[in-house]
């Protein structure tokens, strides 16, 4: 991926007001992220737990979404694979994420979902930069490469839902 701006991630969004946008928690370290190694910037609002952000280029541009994670399901020890990377994690390393969709549908209420690895690092795991743990990534046949495009492809699934 290519570095973002603060200002290219706030002109992203397509599926929150521009006000929303303008108040939205930018990372505030763009400038060391490890950008080759990144298909898509995403993150965790520090002061709202419940709300993630996750930003991709598209075309000449970046496409942005809000997401809202759903409350965790207590009491049971699980193991959920992320619908994006295909990263099998335990616990709560998997949260299901709902976007609002963009335009008329988003203000009537419309949302769509999508199990998405809950630190949204979906590029590192797959790149083995970052360890997951019990879980873990399963053994593919795939190279790298593959795996990214798959990847990619699986998030473009999900953002034309979000945009449809």
């Amino acid at each position: 991926m290519r570095e973002v701006t603060e200002r290219d991630i706030r002109a992203s969004f397509v599926n929150c007001t521009k006000g929303e946008a303008k108040r939205l928690a930018v990372p505030k370290d763009l400038t060391a992220l490890p950008w080759d190694d990144l298909d898509f910037l995403g993150w965790r609002d520090p002061g709202a737990p419940e709300r993630a952000y996750l930003v991709t280029e598209s075309g000449d541009g970046f496409v942005g979404v809000a997401l809202r994670l759903a409350s965790p399901h207590a009491g049971h020890v699980r193991r959920s694979m992320c619908s994006l990377c295909l990263t099998m994690h335990t616990g709560d390393g998997v949260s299901l994420m709902t976007a609002r969709r963009a335009g008329k549908s988003g203000q009537q209420g419309n949302s769509v979902g999508a199990y998405i690895c809950t630190d949204l690092a979906c590029s590192l795991y797959l790149r083995g930069k970052k360890e997951v743990g019990l879980g873990g990534r399963l053994h593919e046949s795939l190279t790298l490469e593959e795996q990214i495009e798959r990847t990619a492809g699986n998030l473009a699934g999900f953002l034309d839902k979000v945009v449809a």
